[in-house]
């Protein structure tokens, strides 16, 4: 299966949903074989030591044999040849997800020619009614002020449908003093969103607020 879609729609938290339910093995990050080596060693409580990353790969590669498993790759991107010859490896012994931003050759790399094959799921953004939705879950849990509600078309707007960039809106007014009828505060939540995503707030700063 290859989950599509852009940054933020949900790709992460659809493989988190599913993880215990379909008993996945979930590599959450799959840029490099040595970081997808050391997240499915922890799953078989193998030690690397110093082995080789080659013996390492190969190790992997023959436990996953015999079992059925899926096993995620989360955040997959320009895939070399070798990190595309293991995941071609991996999906001859068990069903593989891949989740990615792009089917297109030139940002997915050379894993291409295997993901054709792939079944397509692709991760839209939200509509308007999905966005009011969830202002008015965020107002019903008392995590924002009820006048949220009257701006939930602003805000649909500003992250364009976006999971992710709504939830960063709704943390911003959650902590913030915003005057929310107020186009130039709405401009300042929306510009202290962008600036706690380049510098995020610490957990403790959070709590501190």
């Amino acid at each position: 299966v290859l989950i599509l879609g852009a940054e933020g729609v949900g790709k992460s938290a659809l493989v988190a949903r599913l993880h215990h339910s379909l008993n996945l093995r979930v590599c959450a990050a799959s840029e490099r074989l040595s970081e997808i080596c050391e997240a499915l060693e922890r799953e078989f409580d193998l030690e690397a030591g110093d082995l080789h990353l080659v013996r390492r790969k190969n190790r992997v590669l023959k436990s996953l044999k015999g079992t059925k498993r899926a096993v995620v790759f989360d955040g997959a991107s320009w895939t070399t040849p070798k990190l595309s010859g293991f995941i071609e490896g991996v999906s001859e012994r068990v069903p593989v997800w891949l989740c990615a931003r792009s089917e297109h050759p030139w940002d997915i790399g050379r894993i291409w020619p295997l993901v054709v094959r792939f079944e397509h799921v692709e991760l839209k953004p939200f509509h308007p009614g999905e966005t009011q939705m969830l202002v008015e879950a965020a107002v019903g849990g008392g995590s924002v002020p009820a006048d949220t509600s009257n701006i939930a078309a602003w805000l649909h707007r500003r992250a364009a449908g976006n999971p992710k960039i709504l939830c960063e809106l709704l943390e911003e007014i959650s902590r913030g003093h915003y005057d929310l009828s107020n186009a130039h505060a709405l401009r300042r939540l929306d510009l202290d969103r962008r600036i706690h995503e380049i510098f995020p707030i610490a957990a403790d700063s959070k709590n501190a607020g």
